[in-house]
């Protein structure tokens, strides 16, 4: 993958930027149950090429997902539903046609609310980029984990199990190059709603459902990827996606303006977003390479190469809390060979970055936004924005401030992903209002100033 993205116009110390690595080695055999086995999902993860005629959403293959599993062993807690892996076509960055994964969960209860069962799009947190990081891949799972670092918790399945188990039909969608090979546009907002809405598309094709083709349809998302994606989705569905009944929409901490990020992330614990970005970039937009080269230091080019290929949590451990521009020499050397600030307000960079801005047009359907006041990794300014931007232009907006109280902020835990739990059954009950009927709360007349 990092080949692939720096092995063109970003000609830059290619012994830097090892291959991706390769996790059937550790295994005999292919085997499902052997964690850091990959071989065994080779064949329905490469798409055909050429991919088979049809339009976005169109579902390219099937299959039965035996096992999964909420933990390692499966014997602590089971799915009530079936699962299938699913392959259908989408669109890149570039509006190119493109082979993207998830799984369906079907549930084995019957929908108790009115009409037929709805279906909840969910967009996959922010995992990695590595294929192994795959949302579909690590329900099989429960826990990914090869060698050395190379771990990564399932942080979407208590959610998933929720839903499920309240009679919600749900789709992941594990987003562009993750799982299937090839370069992936993180945070790049034309990449982002498409694979999520197609993703419903295909859902609805699949035999021997309780889905209704005309049933209703919520999103959802959380944090970078989740909830970029899911605000995204929401604001293109009515024209790119009319053929989908789409109801409502929850987006957590959205990504909502890319220009606010660069000091939050200094420092933290999730700095590998700055990789992830940087690869994002040049997937989606190569003629930035030859800029973007010469600025990277060694350690750049490192987190660029290895962060295309590595999960989260070896994210934390490898480049957590590090800052762009060490202030003290025990922090290491610098990740940049030029003031990375003025780097990302530069051209083409912040025009790349600024034109991933959410809120330039008007959701057609109600949208719950979430986030702390506080967030230390997606500031909740841009978010807030996004609020008014969708207010301004008539849309049905709430906007849901977390106040919990600032807390080892760099560590991003009690501010960022914290929120997301505490709040995540007032977030699931008003998914469930936009099935059921109950009339929304929009509050654009009350959302606060930035103080």
């Amino acid at each position: 993958m990092a080949a692939l993205l720096l092995g063109g116009p970003l000609s830059i110390a290619p012994s830097a930027f090892a291959d991706p690595p390769q996790f059937e080695e550790h295994c005999p055999e292919p085997d499902p149950n052997c964690w850091s086995d990959q071989s065994a999902y080779h064949a329905f993860y490469t798409p055909p090429d050429p991919l088979p005629p049809g339009r976005p959403g169109a579902l390219i293959r099937s299959e039965t997902q035996n096992g999964i599993r909420l933990e390692p062993s499966g014997q602590l807690g089971s799915w009530v539903a079936h699962a299938t892996r699913i392959m259908y076509r989408s669109t890149d960055a570039r509006s190119n046609p493109v082979a993207d994964t998830g799984t369906y969960l079907e549930p084995n209860d019957p929908w108790p609310g009115p009409g037929p069962r709805p279906l909840i799009a969910y967009a996959a947190s922010p995992l990695g980029l590595g294929d192994q990081c795959a949302e579909s891949r690590l329900l099989d799972q429960g826990v990914h984990f090869s060698s050395g670092q190379d771990l990564m918790l399932n942080l979407d399945e208590g959610f998933l199990a929720t839903m499920v188990a309240r009679g919600f039909g749900v789709v992941v969608a594990d987003g562009t190059g993750v799982g299937t090979p090839g370069p992936v546009p993180f945070l790049i907002r034309d990449a982002a709603g498409p694979p999520l809405l197609d993703a419903a598309r295909a859902a609805m094709q699949l035999p021997g459902t309780s889905l209704d083709p005309h049933g209703p349809v919520a999103l959802w998302g959380w944090s970078a990827t989740g909830g970029q994606v899911s605000a995204d989705a929401a604001e293109i569905a009515a024209d790119y996606a009319p053929d989908l009944n789409v109801v409502g929409a929850w987006s957590g901490a959205p990504p909502a303006d890319l220009t606010l990020l660069p000091p939050f992330v200094d420092g933290n614990v999730f700095l590998v977003a700055v990789g992830w970005l940087l690869n994002g970039v040049l997937a989606a937009y190569p003629e930035a390479a030859p800029v973007l080269a010469p600025t990277l230091a060694p350690r750049g080019q490192e987190l660029v190469s290895r962060s295309a290929s590595m999960c989260l949590v070896e994210g934390l451990w490898d480049f957590g809390f590090r800052h762009l521009v060490p202030w003290n020499a025990f922090l290491g050397a610098a990740y940049f060979n030029t003031d990375p600030y003025e780097l990302f307000n530069s051209e083409p960079v912040h025009t790349i970055l600024a034109a991933q801005r959410l809120g330039g047009r008007k959701p057609a359907m109600p949208v719950l936004l979430e986030s702390n006041r506080w967030d230390p990794f997606i500031p909740w300014g841009g978010v807030r924005q996004l609020a008014q931007d969708w207010c301004d232009k008539g849309a049905d907006v709430q906007l849901w401030t977390n106040y919990e109280t600032p807390f080892w902020e760099k560590l991003a835990i009690f501010n960022h992903v914290l929120p997301w739990w505490v709040d995540g059954e007032r977030s699931m009950a008003w998914i469930a209002d936009r099935f059921n009927g109950p009339p929304t709360t929009p509050n654009c007349q009350e959302i606060p100033d930035i103080q």
